[in-house]
């Protein structure tokens, strides 16, 4: 009986985000798995005692994103961990764009702000700062040239915390075709889901936003599946990937180029897709098998 730990966040006295986490462990137990969800920074855990150790909903790491590095390295050491450290440490840092694109991958044109550089920002288009390790749209907003003084208070207040910012142009197209999330597990293609527009204007990039608002079941297009097959064949050392869940929107030319490669903790809209569930299992237990 493979055992199998399922690291996730610690909700404090809140339930838990993670709706699919119960249903997978669950799951996974019914199909010959010994297995637990347990947080990434809970004290006194032997992550070695397991077999496989699968970063599932560590959805508090990217405010300590250099702690949640450190620590997937150590379990690293000591067991087998999915996603792989190597590719933990590339996709915690959305810098990973720039190798995307110099691959020939279509993603949204992205530039870097790292405290010290020059700051230039758009002038005649609107634009999203946000910085390059974050989750859930935290720190990200959207602005129009107007709002120039209020994005730079927004970068000084990213730097001066340690963040590295992105500026990406807003892509218009997602309000009318939102954002489709495509997943794969095990190599497979298992289901693509679809959310409506994240950052409103006027929302402060502090401010609390909606992760997934309007999420429902999509089906992928050719295009789409094409342009996350190049995403993935990109990823270094991807043949060791056992999940990834890649964020498409449409370009200004009306094609999916890549938003987000989601390689840590995407969430899986497993209670969207009851079907998925099995596939997942199965490859789950297979990576727990595997020597």
């Amino acid at each position: 009986m493979p055992r199998i730990a399922l690291a996730t966040y610690d909700p404090g006295a809140e339930p838990s985000k993670d709706r699919d986490l119960p249903v997978l462990v669950e799951a996974l137990r019914v199909g010959g798995g010994e297995v637990v969800a347990v947080p990434w920074d809970g004290e006194g855990i032997d992550w070695g005692a397991f077999d496989l150790v699968v970063i599932r909903s560590t959805w508090d790491y990217s405010w300590r994103a250099a702690e949640f590095v450190a620590w997937a390295e150590r379990v690293g050491k000591v067991t087998r961990l999915a996603n792989p450290v190597r590719i933990v440490r590339w996709n915690t840092d959305k810098r990973y764009l720039g190798d995307l694109a110099a691959a020939g991958v279509p993603v949204v044109p992205t530039r870097y702000v790292a405290a010290g550089d020059p700051v230039e920002l758009p002038g005649d288009h609107e634009y999203v700062v946000k910085p390059t390790s974050g989750a859930g749209a935290r720190f990200a907003a959207r602005y129009t040239p107007d709002e120039h003084e209020t994005a730079l208070r927004q970068l000084e207040r990213m730097h001066a915390e340690g963040f590295t910012a992105m500026v990406q142009p807003y892509l218009t197209n997602v309000d009318v075709s939102g954002e489709r999330a495509l997943l794969f597990f095990g190599g497979r293609y298992v289901h693509a889901s679809r959310k409506g527009a994240v950052l409103a204007r006027g929302t402060a990039y502090d401010d609390d936003k909606v992760s997934h608002p309007d999420l429902e079941p999509w089906t992928a297009t050719e295009a789409e599946l094409d342009v996350a097959a190049r995403a993935l064949a990109a990823v270094p050392e991807g043949s060791e990937l056992l999940y990834a869940r890649v964020d498409l929107v449409d370009g200004p030319d009306g094609r999916p180029c890549v938003m987000e490669l989601e390689l840590v903790e995407p969430n899986l809209f497993l209670d969207l897709h009851p079907g998925s569930v099995a596939v997942v299992v199965e490859a789950v237990l297979a990576a727990a098998a595997t020597p």
